[in-house]
């Protein structure tokens, strides 16, 4: 028997099959074993509509021969005539025997994986079959059965009453399941056997995610210059994170051990902070849901840490993640559709190298713990989709425990604790601080330049334009208020490179000025013929945009179909009589080829750039339409938040009170809903221009219901509310209790500007330490000298650590005459300045570059405390030995053999190195008399050499081991002092016998 023999019987079987279900044939027992055309002669009546079904089927047919001839053609080189047939004979025996009735597809959620792990536990090969004729059936059998799921899928809904319409619209039937099985990846058909692949998949599937994902909009894009897309990986600039699971904040310091451990326990301390970098905070966790307002970065962030895997580019605290497999998945593409197997989640990114990845390559990669996954966007999904995301995740973390995730999601649609059960750390993204805002400036004309001749000036003029965009926001607040996201600033800079100085005031106009200058300005500005030509004017192109985008956000959709698209652009375009153009796909294609709002995410699908152009449109069509009732019924709704605070922006006056009051009157008698409604009545503040005495009194009613804050979620809800909301805020914190008093500090902080200052130093008269914490935290949303002035001159320091994250900081340090402990977040070399300070009693430096000279910390002879973690080999590091008050000393390893200087520290008794390896000696701690408290980590698993020097120490109470080779050291004549009460081990290697663990005296813990 031939290949195509094989591949047409094959075909004609699954199409028969096919057939029966879509004709009913299933209900009679004996239409089961009816060829195609006397099963069609009996169902179908009419001899046109009769020669027409068959041709249909005869088209799937081969279709799926086509998918099958050539696999048949190499695999039946290795088989003789009679194992060919016997195999062929079993696939179409068990087709014919299997249920595959429409009840059994549903059952299985109509996923072809499924089907097949249910039909083979009831449908066995023939008995005989060699091993490789039984691999071939099972491959086969799969097969055929992924394609009699998609075709099934693909079938117009069978009445017998209706046929004749029915059949009218199946014309094309059978190129259709054509084109969705060719879209099928080879995935079961072609993918290498084994591992012997496994790196050569790797490496091409990595190269494809470090040049498909590092791509960036800047508002400027074209379709008819690929130069108008810029690296992210070049524009990326590092954002800030808070805690966001109801805890204090965390630090990166945090996830270090403590400076002084609690010797009752094990439980780390929390540091307050600011924020700390991104990159920190997802270093501390391997499960982090990662919440963020919109346009405030997720989906960059996710994409940048993709490409930074792929790479293996991370530094610092991220390079042990370095060796990771990126898995982006974007969960729109997942809505109203079942979410991705693991052999799937690679489709939306390398669907094109699939079909040949080895079979069970993303298992391995998820059972190794090499895996990252990468999982954006929550809030784009309805309530019951994310519910499935849950249950989803969970299922998938159960049979993977060791994966790295991070899950995105807008605050509305996942609270902190959504994922709590399942072990995530909950962390927001901050908005940017003046300092981030000038470093993502910076950044964006930076990326810029790979634009060329796009770009609206010459190259050399690009500086100029930079320092003159910084020196807008240094001298007008507003602007710094109003590009809090790298969304708004990337706006704020392509606005600015285009118009100079013509800088919004607010939001709206913002995002008003941003969608006239992609969808026409541009362009119109440059004589770009297209748009010269076009008898669209700006106007026509923004009300079909608008009613694109209401119709997306009325289905609670991200995307739609691009053939959907076509349609409603040609209905609307009807109505817009003074236009001659009538072809909604000839429109559409201009405005997503020219404006740069719309584009295809994915072949055959359309979606705005991003989600905020679509709520903005969205809004606006609302108004233009008097939605005003609809928009009040979903008030409610998470997803509609952004596009009701727009919509109030666009309303006229009587549509924003009906609007206005019909939230507050929901509020009123909806007690499960009322805080959220309130919240967005108060937010709504931000875009309206005015509003009625009656509405106003109703407003600042509401708002002081939600007043003080007092919940962490609470603080930048309220700060969406703008520098009004500072009117309300008191005076004095006094009457407050400790928790709302925070959360108050932070509020202000959060809305920033002028005011919020003043009011903060007037803060600085409350005596409790959780107030003056936040406070010292809140430096980093200010000018570095005007908040140290205002604020941070009048609190007595000395109890706290100040905490810098940016370098402006550094040089106002010399305004704080009380500073005793500094922590430094960013990458510090300034120790040639460290003399200008007074004497300090804790230093805390772990970001240092290699090859900085840290000898001046001479001139801070009165440290207690040091933390100094580098990236590399420093100079000057014999200087600690001088350091006789040292009582804790944090350091690093890695490119050390051993650290003398210990011999030198006589007080010493907290220490703590990292970076250990397999040539570190750690004899240097032999016998050393005070040292009670030892945190040792290695950079790989390994038994140090010298490590029963820890064996020495007298007075050694507790011991903390990561990533040490404990089974080695236990399989030793392993002992502890006889002192030592407890010994914590995380991700160290364990010897197989608990019982092993056992030591005298010790109590062990384990992770």
């Amino acid at each position: 028997m031939s290949a195509e023999a094989a591949a047409l019987r094959l075909g004609t079987t699954v199409a028969r099959t096919a057939a029966q279900t879509w004709l009913g044939g299933k209900r009679q027992e004996q239409e089961r074993r009816l060829s195609m055309a006397e099963l069609v002669r009996i169902r179908v009546s009419g001899l046109r509509f009769q020669r027409s079904v068959e041709r249909q089927f005869e088209e799937i047919a081969d279709a799926v021969f086509d998918r099958l001839a050539p696999f048949l053609e190499r695999e039946f080189r290795r088989l003789d005539e009679g194992g060919r047939r016997a195999v062929l004979d079993g696939v179409c025996d068990a087709f014919a025997r299997a249920d595959l009735s429409d009840a059994r597809i549903l059952a299985a959620d109509v996923n072809p994986a499924e089907v097949v792990r249910r039909l083979t536990r009831e449908v066995y090969a023939p008995v005989g079959l060699s091993a490789a004729e039984t691999h071939l059936y099972e491959v086969l059998f799969a097969e055929c059965c992924e394609y009699y799921v998609q075709i099934v899928r693909g079938l117009p809904v069978f009445e017998e009453r209706a046929l004749t319409e029915l059949l009218s619209r199946t014309t094309s039937l059978g190129a259709e399941i054509a084109r969705i099985l060719e879209r099928l990846p080879d995935r079961s058909l072609f993918a290498p056997e084994g591992t012997d692949r496994d790196a050569e998949f790797r490496r091409r599937y990595l190269e494809l995610v470090s040049t498909s994902l590092d791509e960036v909009e800047l508002f400027r894009r074209t379709s008819d210059r690929a130069a108008a897309q810029a690296r992210l990986s070049v524009a990326y600039v590092s954002l800030r994170t808070v805690g966001d699971d109801g805890t204090l904040r965390r630090t990166r310091r945090s996830a270090l051990p403590p400076l002084r451990p609690d010797m009752s326990g094990w439980e780390e301390g929390r540091g307050e902070s600011a924020g700390q970098r991104v990159e920190d905070a997802l270093e501390g966790s391997s499960r982090v849901l990662l919440r963020g307002d919109a346009g405030s970065g997720k989906t960059t962030l996710l994409r940048w840490l993709a490409i930074t895997a792929a790479r293996g580019a991370f530094t610092g605290s991220l390079s042990g993640w370095n060796g990771l497999v990126p898995m982006f998945v974007k969960l729109r593409e997942y809505s109203g559709r079942t979410l991705p197997t693991p052999e799937t989640m690679l489709d939306s990114v390398a669907g094109l190298i699939t079909g040949v990845m080895p079979r069970a390559w993303v298992e391995r990669q998820l059972a190794d713990g090499r895996a990252l996954l990468l999982i954006d966007g929550v809030d784009e999904l309805l309530d019951t989709e994310r519910r499935a995301v849950r249950e989803w995740l969970r299922k998938l973390l159960a049979a993977y425990k060791d994966v790295r995730v991070v899950v995105t999601s807008r605050p509305a649609a996942a609270g902190a604790d959504w994922l709590r059960r399942d072990e995530f750390t909950a962390l927001h993204l901050d908005r940017m601080a003046p300092p981030d805002l000038a470093a993502f400036v910076r950044q964006w004309h930076h990326a810029v330049r790979d634009l060329g001749d796009e770009l609206p000036c010459a190259l050399e003029e690009l500086p100029q334009y930079e320092q003159s965009l910084l020196n807008s926001l240094k001298d007008r607040p507003h602007l710094q208020s109003l590009a809090g996201t790298p969304l708004l600033a990337s706006m704020l800079c392509a606005m600015h490179l285009n118009r100079g100085s013509q800088l919004p005031r607010d939001r709206m106009e913002l995002y008003r000025s941003a969608l006239h200058t992609l969808v026409h300005d541009r362009d119109a500005d440059r004589n770009v013929p297209s748009a010269v030509d076009s008898a669209l004017s700006v106007g026509d192109k923004l009300i079909l945009l608008r009613d694109l985008a209401w119709r997306l956000s009325d289905n609670d959709r991200s995307e739609i179909p691009l053939e959907q698209a076509e349609t409603h652009v040609a209905r609307k375009l009807a109505g817009m009589r003074h236009l001659d153009e009538r072809d909604g796909v000839v429109v559409l294609e201009q405005l997503r080829g020219r404006s740069g709002v719309l584009r295809c995410p994915a072949e055959g699908r359309l979606d705005f750039v991003h989600r905020t152009f679509q709520e903005y449109l969205a809004a606006e069509e609302a108004t233009e339409e008097h939605r005003i009732g609809n928009l009040i019924g979903r008030a409610h709704l998470d997803m509609w938040r952004e596009t009701i605070i727009m919509a109030a922006g666009h309303a006229n006056r009587p549509q924003r009170e009906e609007l206005l009051g019909g939230i507050l009157d929901r509020a009123q008698s909806e007690t499960r809903h009322a805080r959220r409604l309130r919240l967005l009545a108060a937010a709504c503040q931000e875009t309206v221009p005015q509003v009625s005495d009656g509405l106003a009194v109703r407003l600042d009613t509401a708002l002081e219901a939600l007043l003080p804050a007092r919940r962490e979620t609470d603080p930048p809800a309220l700060a969406a509310v703008g520098t009004s909301l500072l009117r309300k805020m008191p005076q004095s914190l006094g009457e407050l209790t400790y928790k709302a008093a925070v959360q108050t500090v932070r509020t202000v902080a959060l809305i920033g500007g002028p005011e919020a200052l003043e009011l903060l130093s007037g803060y600085t008269r409350d005596e409790r330490f959780d107030v003056r914490a936040e406070l010292i935290s809140a430096w980093g949303y200010f000018d570095a000298d005007a908040y140290a002035d205002a604020v941070l001159s009048s609190l007595p320091l000395g109890r706290f650590t100040v905490t810098l994250t940016h370098s402006a900081q550094w040089h106002a340090l010399t305004r704080l005459p009380s500073l005793t402990n500094l922590a430094v977040e960013y990458p510090f070399t300034e120790f040639d300045q460290l003399e200008r300070l007074p004497l300090l009693g804790s230093l805390e430096a772990d970001q240092v570059p290699a090859g900085t000279d840290v000898s001046p910390l001479a001139a801070q002879s009165g440290l207690t405390i040091l933390s100094l973690l580098t990236d590399g080999p420093v100079e000057g590091l014999g200087v600690v030995a001088g350091l006789k008050e040292l009582d804790h000393l944090r350091m690093d390893l890695r490119d050390l053999t051993k650290l003398d200087v210990v011999r030198c520290l006589p007080g010493l008794q907290y220490l703590s190195l990292f970076g250990a390896g397999p040539t570190t000696d750690l004899t240097f701690v032999s016998g050393h008399p005070n040292i009670r408290y030892v945190y040792l980590a290695a950079y790989r698993r390994c038994l140090p050499p010298g490590f029963e020097a820890l064996s020495t120490l007298p007075n050694l109470d507790y011991v903390t081991l990561r990533n040490i080779d404990v089974a080695a050291w236990l399989a030793t004549s392993a002992s502890l002092p006889p002192r030592t009460g407890s010994l914590h081990l995380d991700q160290c290697a364990l010897p197989d016998d608990p019982e092993a663990l056992r030591l005298p005296g010790v109590r062990v813990h384990i992770g």
